[in-house]
């Protein structure tokens, strides 16, 4: 008999069972995917038209903006940009490293499948090549024995012939046998 699938069962524990209980395992590739994403988004125009923007934007309003509301004055030579985008550059610089990493080991596997593959197809045409050879020495073999359409036809020419004869033949001997009876 079938146990109600909502008891719990001695060896599990109390409290909630099955998928609600169980806590998502992070992926130990998630950072590599982060970095990837990260990378490609800093290569593209957009991201530097909104840097160029955002710096743009900082700069205007920390130089013409009235000075209680300046929170990096011009005076201090924009100390707090200057600290953000070390920090953007510091981050940047692995994250990118990292992703060129990751691609450089796909290629790598993506080279060595290539290369199998280059093999397989080698040892194929190889062998292709040695069957048609095959093929070819036993077709030349064959060809002394082998009967072409001209040599059929004269054989069969031959044949017609000496049928022709025998018909021929057997007519006179039939003629004369009937001229002797008469």
């Amino acid at each position: 008999m079938a146990r109600p699938s909502r008891l719990p069962s001695l060896d599990a524990p109390r409290g909630r069972t099955g998928m609600l209980n169980r806590n998502p395992q992070p992926s130990r590739d998630r950072f590599g995917r982060f970095s990837e994403a990260f990378a490609r988004g800093m290569g593209t125009s957009g991201f530097l038209i909104g840097m160029t923007l955002f710096v743009a934007v900082w700069l205007l309003w920390n130089t013409f903006a009235p000075v209680p509301l300046q929170f990096d004055p011009r005076s201090t030579n924009f100390t707090l940009l200057t600290l953000i985008l070390s920090l953007q550059a510091s981050y940047a610089a692995p994250l990118i490293l990292l992703a060129q990493n990751r691609q450089d080991d796909r290629d790598r596997v993506q080279i060595e499948q290539d290369r199998q593959r280059a093999e397989r197809n080698l040892a194929d045409t190889e062998y292709l090549a040695r069957e048609i050879v095959a093929l070819r020495m036993v077709v030349t073999d064959l060809s002394d024995d082998v009967l072409t359409k001209d040599m059929l036809r004269a054989e069969i020419k031959t044949l017609l012939e000496q049928l022709d004869e025998r018909s021929a033949t057997a007519h006179r001997d039939s003629l004369h046998t009937n001229a002797a009876e008469r």
